[in-house]
Parts: C-alpha cells; structure tokens; sequence
C-alpha cells in the first residue's frame, strides 16, 4: 500500500539539469528556426512560424521534465489536453513537419536524452538541408502563359515568334478570339528566372499595351 501512495509522490527535480536542458532546447529550437527561414518552401509567413519554434520546443521540454518526476501530474496532464483544442488549421505539410520536430526537441531534451537529440537533430536538419540544395534551381516545366492582345491581325504571330526565342517548348492550350482582343494559353518550358525575364520584356517591347500572366501548379510567378 505505501508504495502504491508512494507513486503519487514527486520526485526530486534538479533545478541544474532543467536549467542546461531549456538551455540546449533552446539553442537547438533557434537552429530549426533560423533553417525554416531561410531554406523553408511553404508560402505562408515563415518568419512567424519560426518566431514560435523555440518556445514550443522549450515549453515541451519543461512539460516533459515535471510531469515525468510524478504520476499524479503525468494523469492530470492527459486530462487537461483532452479539453485543448487549436482552432488554426495547418495550411501545409511542411509547417506541421517543423512543428513536430520542435515538439520531439522538446521531448528529448525533457526526457534527458541529450545526445540521441541532438544526433537525430543534426541528421534530420542535416538531410533536409541536402534536400533544400537539390531543390534551390527546378525548372519551371509546368508553367502556364496567358496572354491577351488588341492586336490581332499580327499578334497570334508576334506572340509565337517571341516564345520560339525565349522558351525550350511551348504548347498552345487555350486560344480565344474576340471582337476586341486575342487572348491564348501556352504551357511552356522555362529553363531559368533569367530567361523568363527575358521573355517577359520581349512581351512588353513587341506588344505593348498587352496583359499577360504566368502561373505554375503551385505559385503565382509574375504578371
């Protein structure tokens, strides 16, 4: 029977070790975050979210280094998250995965498992960073051209020749003539952010006056 009531005793916690634990959680939080900033992909402000990585990271490590010295507390503590609940949806998978990593910093570092930590953190930040270099240059291969003109008598023409000097390929999906205007929709292959500024000011010189757009599967590139 006592040691049934001895379960429901908090042991002691080592105000050191908590101390260099927060420490190293939050070194390694302000790490995930400076590398979410700067080699990130996701579209929302990703500044904001990495603001909020070391103090979720932290607040988990505290979490998990009182509740883990008590029974009863680890028990209240089921029962507390079980009424939390987050309105802000997760927009993007990226932002939940970084979330998660936070998280499981927070949990290590609370469960005084240093070195596994920050191994595991190293090479996770480590192969996401060789994903991040294989990624920095894609070819724009899925990008959408929409273009509409005044002139159009010649500039259906115009327009083709224009592509043919700037773009690798450029298939014709959409063309729409009016009593006022030419509008047409190409998907085209742009190697580089060089050549389709090139192609952009080749537009403007050969018609002004024109509206275009290009428009990849996942962004908005210019207009």
């Amino acid at each position: 029977m006592e040691e049934f009531l001895n379960l429901t005793e908090s042991a002691p916690l080592s105000l050191t070790t908590l101390s260099v634990n927060l420490i190293l959680t939050l070194l390694l939080g302000t790490s995930l975050a400076w590398f979410y900033a700067e080699y990130g992909r996701s579209f929302s402000n990703r500044s904001k979210l990495a603001q909020v990585l070391p103090i979720i990271a932290v607040t988990t490590a505290l979490i998990i280094s009182v509740v883990k010295s008590s029974l009863a507390l680890s028990l209240g503590l089921v029962g507390a998250l079980s009424i939390i609940r987050f309105r802000t949806a997760i927009k993007e998978p990226e932002e939940l995965a970084y979330l998660f990593i936070a998280i499981a910093i927070g949990l290590g570092m609370g469960a005084d498992h240093r070195l596994t930590t920050i191994i595991a953190f190293l090479i996770i930040l480590g192969y996401m960073f060789v994903r991040t270099l294989s990624k920095l240059r894609p070819q724009k291969n899925n990008l959408y051209l929409n273009i509409q003109t005044a002139d159009q008598e010649t500039g259906f023409a115009q327009i083709n020749e224009v592509l043919k000097e700037h773009v690798t390929t450029a298939d014709l999906r959409r063309l729409d003539h009016t009593i006022d205007s030419l509008h047409a929709t190409y998907l085209i292959n742009c190697p580089d952010d060089q050549t389709l500024t090139a192609l952009m000011d080749a537009l403007r010189q050969t018609l002004p006056g024109s509206e275009f757009s290009f428009i990849e599967q996942e962004n908005t590139l210019a207009g």
